[in-house]
């Protein structure tokens, strides 16, 4: 496998970075994944899901969104999309990228990962853009907040006037994060959720750019796109042909134990999105890419990948 790296400018000028890796630099792919990675952590951790991918003929991007990884290490701010709508800036910023794509990779099909907060991000894409992706893979994604989401929007303003927007905030952390290990049993650290593998959650543990406590100002922004992703309008315009893939961990806090997930599924589905398959991997937490039958997950993702080129290829 090889991979590179570099730095691409946004419309508004802010650089943002960007990994893309490939078997074979001379080779055409068969398709292409467009990773949109979760809060808190970085596109580098998806070095091992693009390795399978590749290996099968396919190449795999993904980018360090606003205040994460090397985009915030560069800009000097961790925890942070931007001052005024940041999760709007974030979609914008992945179309973007397909854009870029698409230019060096002219009709080759794109498939659009987003993983948890990366599945929020990649929801409001294909509800914007949906033409632009030939499919969608969604990990670790999780329903509507409701009442809980606009409490805490309402905790994220006050904390904005009183300390700043870019002042991280504990207490929205702990208010949404805090109950996470519940129901696991001998637990070991906060972020135990994440994985059954111990070695992956240390990983998690010691990498410098997992971890952070968000701004509340970025709680403010996840917590509205989180509203503004549920809204009837807004799924109606979601291509209803553009073929999804759901996977999550049966024991998922952020999917509700599945019972989220399901209800985001009978949402698309009410609203006309037709072709949708999920997978719920037995006693998996919140990072499937990381767990303990991850080679089973990756798996999943070729075979439904290889299966929409295929019925393309039929119709």
């Amino acid at each position: 496998m090889r991979s590179s790296t570099f730095w691409l400018k946004m419309s508004d000028n802010y650089d943002v970075y960007v990994k893309k890796w490939m078997y074979k630099e001379e080779e055409t792919p068969r398709a292409i994944i467009q990773v949109s990675h979760g809060m808190a952590e970085h596109i580098e951790r998806y070095g091992g899901v693009a390795e399978y991918l590749t290996s099968k003929g396919l190449i795999v991007y993904g980018n360090d969104h606003r205040g994460h990884g090397k985009t915030g290490e560069k800009a000097g701010v961790f925890g942070h999309f931007a001052d005024n709508e940041g999760f709007e800036r974030a979609v914008l910023d992945l179309k973007e990228i397909t854009e870029y794509i698409k230019c060096e990779f002219p009709n080759i099909p794109i498939f659009l990962f987003g993983h948890s907060m990366g599945s929020f991000l990649a929801r409001s894409y294909v509800q914007k853009y949906g033409q632009e992706m030939f499919g969608v893979i969604l990990s670790g994604t999780g329903g509507n907040p409701g009442m809980a989401g606009r409490l805490g929007k309402l905790i994220a303003l006050m904390e904005m006037k009183r300390k700043g927007p870019k002042a991280s905030s504990p207490f929205l952390d702990k208010l949404v994060f805090g109950s996470y290990n519940k129901g696991i049993h001998q637990v070991k650290t906060k972020y135990d959720w994440l994985s059954r593998d111990q070695s992956e959650v240390e990983k998690y543990i010691n990498d410098l750019y997992c971890g952070q406590i968000c701004t509340s100002g970025f709680f403010y922004d996840l917590l509205s796109g989180l509203e503004a992703i549920h809204k009837e309008e807004y799924i109606r315009n979601i291509p209803k042909d553009l073929p999804f893939y759901f996977l999550s961990g049966s024991n998922d806090p952020v999917g509700g134990k599945t019972k989220g997930v399901l209800k985001v599924i009978k949402q698309f589905q009410n609203n006309g999105v037709k072709n949708i398959e999920y997978t719920f991997f037995p006693e998996g937490r919140h990072e499937m890419l990381n767990e303990t039958n991850k080679e089973e997950v990756y798996q999943s993702i070729l075979t439904w990948i290889l299966k929409q080129l295929n019925r393309k290829k039929i119709e």
